[in-house]
C-alpha cells in the first residue's frame, strides 16, 4: 500500500513538472509574445517564480519518493535471498532524472536569477535575453522528461 502511494506521488510529481514545462512552453510563451516587453517579461517572470517553487517541491518529492522505491525493492531482493539488479528503465529514469535536475538547477539559480535583475532594473532586452536562455534550456528538460516516460512506458 504505501509503495503504490509513492509511486501515485511520484508520478503526480512528474506530472506538474513536465505538465508545466509543456504548458510554459507550448501555450504561454507563444501567447505572451503578443505583450509589450515590460508587460511580458514581467508576467513571464511571475509566472516562472511560481512554477519553479512547485518544481523544486516536486523534485524532491520525485528524488524522495524515486530513492525509497528503489531502496524497498533492494531490501526486499537481498531479503529474499536474490541479486538485486536495477532495471534498465530505472536506471534510464534515474539517470536522466537526475541530469533534469541539474538542468532545473541551472534555470533555477542562474538564468532565472539574470531575469530578475533585468526585472529589476526594467533591462527588457536582457530581461529578453535570459527569457530566451530559460527557453532553450526548458525545452531541452522537455524533451528529456517526455524521453523518460516513453522508455519507461515502453519497457
Amino acid at each position: 500500500m504505501i509503495y503504490a502511494v509513492l509511486q501515485l506521488i511520484h508520478v503526480l510529481a512528474i506530472v506538474l513538472w513536465v505538465g508545466g514545462m509543456a504548458f510554459a512552453h507550448f501555450f504561454l510563451r507563444p501567447a505572451a509574445q503578443f505583450l509589450e516587453p515590460p508587460l511580458r517579461i514581467r508576467l513571464m517572470h511571475g509566472v516562472l517564480r511560481r512554477f519553479f517553487t512547485a518544481v523544486l517541491a516536486a523534485i524532491l518529492l520525485v528524488l524522495g519518493t524515486g530513492l525509497w522505491m528503489i531502496g524497498r525493492v533492494a531490501k526486499e531482493s537481498v531479503q529474499a535471498g536474490l541479486e538485486f539488479n536495477m532495471p534498465m528503465d530505472w536506471i534510464i529514469m534515474a539517470t536522466l532524472g537526475i541530469v533534469m535536475m541539474a538542468i532545473f538547477g541551472h534555470i533555477r539559480f542562474a538564468l532565472f536569477k539574470r531575469l530578475g535583475r533585468a526585472v529589476a532594473s526594467s533591462d527588457w532586452p536582457a530581461g529578453a535575453a535570459a527569457l530566451a536562455s530559460i527557453r532553450t534550456w526548458v525545452g531541452i528538460n522537455l524533451a528529456l522528461g517526455v524521453f523518460i516516460i516513453a522508455v519507461t512506458l515502453a519497457m
